[in-house]
């Protein structure tokens, strides 16, 4: 009967239980190592073969075989080497553990050429998944300690070299567990705040109701007149991410090899890609399909600066990431799936000069029709806010006016929050308004007839979109939630409608 020891494997974001498979046969000496495993993992024969004589063991003079069960789905990294020396010596009687239960352990981790474990990418989600089948423990290189103790429930024994996981199991190693720091919640503190805005008080409320419902926001002015500014500083009045939600983010990190949150910090992602950067870095990719900019943002914002400097091809690709909060990356061998649920914040100037409707303007009808063909009416249609801004007179009274703190807008925002936490209690995947589909729009957005006429008067002026009508039900309830009111009213609907430049020809006029 052959040897068997526990693992776990990674598959994008998702995790499963493998089976390493060790069997000594009679036969010429060699190692086959089956199961699909790629490149790094075939490698693997060598470090095993090195490792042995780290731990005074003698190498097998025969054929060996380790299948890496299920042996039908691909299989890739170096983190198999611990399971197969420790399954090869088991197999060969050359280690004999005590008040041990195999059974109820999980090893990974690489084994270097000196006997040493050497951390690697995707340790939470593993952890996680080792969690959830029930197993006891799991043993780990000491360097991935540090992102795998954020998982409680299970217990971790990590090592620095090969010997000492073998000392362990044979009883001559008393394990001493690290400190443990109890978790404090790490509160986001930016320098950043909204004092500093000037002059952009109207578009304030409609930055509050972006973050209260994760709607997405497009910005369009002239340069220098604070889109940036203002969407630098959107993550000041996010609320702090959940328990589930920094999970999430955390494993996503962890299988990029990002930093990974600290152990009770509640920040939510900010990711502000440069416009010159590609389709795989935006959406992710590579030859095992890693997570891009888009799923990094998870859970928090994605701000696309300057956003006709992007490919046209790059901005499309947004399209399904937008609309299932998902993206999913077909290979030969496997498709992975990735979230990507992020509120997206976008600037862009009016023309390609950057002064239209300004005497300095010197872009012809015809260039500025080249210009904003440059975002696709899909990709507008995606953005629940569209708001122009005009130039700040800084030096005069704007200057003077009343301002709001991001204190100040991040209490309303998460009170908003918190009333859709409840509303959506009963629907795990939804979280915010933003994330409303049609049918959910019905029941939780219901107009009354006054509601009906109004929104009918504007459909015939305006003639939006079946995917524009549901967003602008969806702000619509984000602004009666930051009121606490339960029903939509007339006035929630014309400030989601107004909240739609884009949408108004130069020649028509609403009468809100």
């Amino acid at each position: 009967m052959a040897t068997v020891i526990k693992t776990i494997g990674l598959l994008g974001l998702e995790s499963y239980s493998i089976e390493v498979q060790v069997k000594i046969i009679a036969g010429p000496t060699t190692m086959n190592i089956v199961g699909l495993g790629d490149q790094a993992v075939k490698e693997a024969k060598d470090r095993v073969e090195a490792a042995f004589d780290q731990v005074d063991a003698v190498f097998p003079k025969k054929k060996i075989i380790v299948n890496l069960s299920p042996s039908d789905v691909k299989k890739s990294g170096t983190y198999f080497d611990l399971p197969m020396i420790i399954g090869l010596l088991l197999e060969s009687d050359q280690l004999k553990p005590k008040d041990v239960n195999l059974e109820g352990l999980v090893f990974l981790g690489e084994v270097g050429l000196t006997g040493g474990l050497v951390s690697f990418k995707g340790i939470i989600p593993m952890i996680i998944e080792a969690k959830r089948i029930g197993y006891k423990g799991v043993i780990i290189p000491y360097d991935n300690l540090p992102e795998a103790e954020m998982i409680e429930g299970i217990e971790l024994y990590a090592f620095h070299t090969l010997k000492e996981v073998l000392m362990w199991l044979e009883g001559r190693l008393n394990y001493i567990k690290p400190i443990r720091h109890e978790a404090v919640i790490n509160r986001f503190e930016s320098k950043l705040d909204f004092l500093d805005v000037k002059g952009h008080q109207h578009l304030l409320r409609y930055v509050v109701a972006a973050a209260a419902g994760a709607h997405n926001m497009l910005l369009i002015g002239p340069p220098g007149c604070g889109k940036s500014m203002i969407a630098k500083r959107i993550p000041t009045i996010l609320p702090d991410l959940t328990e589930e939600e920094a999970m999430e983010v955390m494993a996503i990190q962890s299988i990029s090899g990002k930093r990974v949150l600290e152990k009770g910090t509640r920040e939510r992602p900010f990711r502000a890609p440069h416009y010159n950067s590609s389709s795989n870095a935006l959406i992710g990719g590579g030859i095992n399909a890693l997570p891009g900019e888009i799923s990094l943002g998870h859970n928090g914002v994605l701000f696309l600066d300057e956003l006709t400097e992007f490919s046209k091809q790059t901005i499309e690709s947004l399209r399904q990431p937008l609309e299932d909060r998902i993206v999913t990356m077909a290979r030969v061998r496997q498709t992975n799936t990735f979230p990507s649920n992020f509120m997206l914040i976008a600037t862009m100037n009016p023309c390609k000069c950057g002064y239209h409707g300004d005497d300095k303007c010197t872009c012809s009808l015809h260039d500025l029709k080249v210009y904003r063909q440059k975002i696709s009416g899909p990709i507008y249609d995606r953005m629940d806010i569209q708001k122009y801004l005009s130039k700040v007179d800084f030096l005069g009274k704007l200057a003077d006016s009343e301002r709001m703190s991001s204190s100040e807008m991040k209490s309303r925002v998460t009170l908003a929050r918190r009333i859709q936490e409840e509303r959506f209690k009963a629907h795990k995947r939804i979280r915010t308004n933003s994330q409303m589909d049609t049918k959910l729009a019905e029941q939780f957005c219901a107009l009354d007839s006054e509601c009906h006429s109004f929104l009918n008067n504007a459909y015939e002026k305006v003639r939006f979109s079946a995917r524009s009508y549901n967003k602008i039900l969806n702000l619509a309830r984000t602004f009666a939630d930051l009121d606490a009111s339960e029903t939509v009213r007339v006035r929630d609907l014309t400030s989601a409608l107004l909240g739609r430049d884009l949408e108004k020809s130069d020649n028509t006029k609403l009468d809100f």
